[in-house]
């Protein structure tokens, strides 16, 4: 037990910097929600639209996924213990074996998390003497695996494939380090998409491993909800975009469950289960949600409409905010923010819309560079255009009270 000087010491250190947070309009605050995470929800009492949940093809309430988590509480509700032990159920060889066949990967490896998979995968392949290079607008998870890891770190210009050349050709290393460039497929903040083409031929060139974190983009582009790289190939006539080297996702998004996994080559993978840290030493998730997953991927599979849905709708969206002159920033992707710039003001927006029940997080730094503040959209497959043109109606007298600059219409 904490004894109560110690706790004093604490609270007298850290009362201060919550002050400060306060004061800079970057304290944040828990929202409780009830009836499921759909598109409608009750938030601290009051009904909402849901538009910043990352619940792309609308799969976290759908029955079927209820179902399996069901049926494989049959088998317990916790794992009890690591992988290596005797967490390993038979659902999560399951769901391994169908994400591996679906993403083109010989061997995929489940972990707790995203953030779980992206320090594992990181820490274990990379050390001093190697050399990473990271865009800058990377996830946090991948920029703390890149600082733990030990190696050469140096984080580039955002979307800038020149910087990751200059770096790879001007950083001297050991002609056996592993030179590895790391990049978020979709950029969570942004929308936006790496440019996986040319990075995959500068790592062909000099003999660097490609990674990329395509929680954003995992079931919702290409053609068959493969990802950002199987967009590419789509666009690319002869298809000739190679996989990454290694893919890590999320069972948290598109899927509509939780969980992380890598996929990889059998050496990657069979490296990972003896070196990844953070997988060996945490208990596996629940046998019932990796059941969850897996139906979620089966869906997936049958149901293309969903991501033509989802799409259609993020059309939609841009066009009403076009002519409303809404700044919002490029993107091809569920992601759609709405530049504000200022930490107030985009609180203040963001709470004028939940006042007309619409739910839309205000991001503010750090999560976001200095003076970029904005609202953070999204759109899933269950939302309907009815329900977008009233975001976009909300934004309009929104913004009016609040910041009549940006309403330009």
């Amino acid at each position: 037990m904490l004894r109560s000087t110690e706790a004093g010491i604490l609270d007298a250190r850290l009362q201060p910097r919550l002050a400060a947070l306060q004061a800079q309009q970057r304290y944040r605050v828990r929202r409780q929600v009830e009836g499921g995470h759909g598109v409608e929800l009750q938030v601290e009492g009051q009904r909402c639209l849901n538009f910043c949940s990352n619940d792309y093809l609308g799969l976290a309430t759908d029955p079927r996924l209820r179902q399996a988590a069901q049926a494989a509480l049959d088998d317990g509700c916790g794992s009890t213990a690591s992988p290596l032990v005797c967490g390993y159920n038979r659902h999560h060889q399951a769901l391994e074996e169908a994400l591996a066949e679906f993403t083109g990967y010989p061997r995929v490896l489940l972990f707790t998390s995203g953030w779980a998979a992206n320090l594992g995968v990181l820490r274990a392949l990379l050390g001093r003497g190697d050399l990473l290079v990271a865009d800058e607008l990377n996830h946090a998870s991948l920029i703390d695996g890149g600082r733990l890891s030990g190696a050469q770190y140096c984080r580039v210009p955002h979307g800038e494939t020149a910087a990751f050349e200059r770096a790879l050709a001007d950083t001297e290393i050991a002609t056996d380090a592993l030179r590895l460039i790391v990049t978020d497929g979709v950029f969570s903040m942004d929308g936006d998409l790496a440019s996986l083409p040319p990075l995959a031929r500068l790592s062909a060139r000099h003999g660097a491993a490609l990674l990329v974190d395509d929680a954003h983009g995992f079931g919702v582009l290409g053609t068959t909800g493969q990802g950002t790289a199987e967009h590419f190939r789509d666009t690319d006539p002869a298809g000739r975009f190679p996989q990454p080297d290694l893919y890590v996702a999320t069972c948290g998004k598109a899927l509509g469950s939780a969980g992380g996994f890598v996929a990889g080559s059998e050496a990657v993978i069979e490296f990972l289960i003896q070196r990844a840290r953070s997988w060996v030493f945490s208990t596996a998730p629940p046998p019932a949600l990796a059941a969850a997953a897996l139906a979620a991927l089966q869906i997936i599979r049958a149901e293309p409409e969903r991501r033509s849905r989802l799409h259609d709708l993020i059309v939609h969206l841009r066009h009403g905010a076009a002519a409303l002159g809404l700044p919002l920033l490029p993107s091809e992707t569920p992601i759609q923010p709405l530049m504000i710039g200022e930490d107030g003001v985009a609180l203040a927006v963001s709470q004028r819309l939940r006042e007309r029940g619409y739910w839309v997080a205000a991001i503010r730094p750090p999560t976001v560079p200095e003076g970029t503040a904005r609202l953070r959209i999204t759109l899933t497959a269950a939302h309907t255009p009815a329900q977008v043109d009233g975001l976009l109606e909300a934004l309009r007298q929104s913004l009016r009270e609040v910041a009549p600059p940006l309403a330009a219409a």
